[in-house]
């Protein structure tokens, strides 16, 4: 079962103009009225209390059941952050170094070769001018891709079958179809949004010596006291998984699929995708998040040391993500925002073109969820939805002008 509710706290105690944080209900509200969203969910916390906890709409708009609290959704893409902090759990007991090359640990990645940058054909390459290590994994600056993007070697990625949301095969043999092909462009070179989180999955596997999911449990969901996140929802608890819609040239929001045939059933999951295979609950997120954001520990457990967290929360480019080569589909704006170690990092507000702090930071998913941690500000804001892809409608920039503004103190 899931948690019980946590009551929210007076917004004006924790400086929110409550009319303007109610206006977060009118505006998820407009949203399924037009029919651009299934249904919304908003939580924003601050000094670690619950200020705004709001939801409007369908889990299931064709079986009629209503959005609720502790409503499943694929976060997709927001499971990055999470492996993240898996992977810097080990490197602070010193079983890796973020210099450490991939193949030190995923050798069938030992021959890797790049794409050149004029090849007509998968196989015109040119040598590695440094082996991948794991920071440029964290910081997606490895030369992976991912086989919705554009290119050459993105439809490689389609033709070889590396995709890690199939169910043909488990997270070892999707990593040896990757290993195969070439490099994007040379480690280090550029920020190009990837499956790097993925293959840190698998780099955890190998050095843990248990599968990814064991490695979760074990040492973020139980410590977390994260009930409700799962790479494949039990059977007892799928009728709360949400339907899952995407916009298309034909439907702004059309049926992709349901709980009862959902590919994230217990039962159907085969591959665990530490890019973008967790289910979770706005609540339960927020145990996450609430960890970072109190320095690597919540309710007495230490999950990493603060001057990890820190780190991690640092931006770790030469500048921010319009000055490494060109722009590629990503979860966030170019101009003005870093990368950390688990996701952006906000350099400068009026240059990214929306309200924010320097300093915050947080992911998004595939299907238009977010997630932001501003430490000036001592906040978390947490959005839900099921509408796939992310870049339909400017839902990131609308909820920041939203919260921001609603802060008065």
């Amino acid at each position: 079962m899931s948690a019980a509710p946590v009551s929210p706290a007076d917004p004006a105690d924790l400086g929110f103009d409550p009319a303007r944080l109610e206006r977060l209900r009118g505006w998820m509200t407009r949203y399924v009225e037009a029919g651009r969203l299934p249904g919304a969910q908003t939580l924003i916390a601050r000094r670690g209390r619950i200020a705004w906890h709001g939801w409007v709409g369908m889990r299931d708009v064709e079986a009629g059941l209503p959005w609720e609290r502790d409503t499943l959704v694929r976060i997709y893409s927001m499971t990055k952050p999470l492996t993240a902090v898996l992977l810097m759990t080990l490197y602070e007991e010193g079983q890796l170094s973020l210099d450490d090359p991939l193949d030190m640990f995923l050798p069938e990645f030992a021959s890797l070769a790049v794409l050149r940058p004029d090849a007509s054909s998968i196989d015109e390459v040119e040598p590695l001018a440094e082996r991948p290590t794991l920071r440029h994994l964290l910081t997606h600056t490895a030369g992976f891709t991912y086989g919705f993007q554009e290119g050459l070697l993105a439809r490689a990625y389609c033709e070889a079958g590396v995709d890690f949301s199939a169910h043909d095969t488990d997270l070892a043999g999707m990593i040896a179809r990757l290993a195969r092909l070439p490099l994007a462009f040379q480690p280090g070179t550029r920020w190009h949004y990837s499956v790097a989180s993925d293959v840190l999955g698998r780099v955890i596997e190998v050095v843990t010596g248990q599968p990814l999911d064991r490695v979760f449990a074990e040492r973020l969901l139980e410590p977390l006291g994260m009930t409700d996140t799962f790479f494949a929802v039990p059977t007892d608890r799928l009728a709360r998984l949400a339907a899952l819609y995407a916009k298309t040239d034909a439907e702004p929001m059309a049926h992709v699929e349901g709980a009862a045939d959902s590919r994230f059933a217990e039962g159907q999951v085969c591959l665990f995708s530490g890019g973008g295979g967790l289910v979770s609950t706005a609540e339960d997120f927020l145990r996450f998040a609430k960890m970072l954001r109190q320095s690597g520990t919540l309710d007495g457990t230490r999950i990493l040391g603060p001057r990890t967290v820190r780190f991690m929360a640092t931006n770790h480019l030469p500048g921010d993500l319009a000055s490494m080569g060109q722009r590629v589909w990503a979860e966030v704006s170019f101009e003005g925002i870093g990368f950390g170690l688990m996701g952006w990092v906000m350099l400068e507000p009026a240059r990214a073109g929306m309200l924010g702090s320097p300093g915050d930071f947080g992911w998004g998913g595939m299907a238009s969820t977010v997630h932001w941690i501003d430490p000036v500000e001592d906040m978390v804001v947490i959005f839900l939805t099921q509408l796939a892809p992310s870049s339909s409608w400017p839902l990131r920039k609308e909820l920041r002008a939203l919260v921001y503004s609603a802060l008065v103190d």
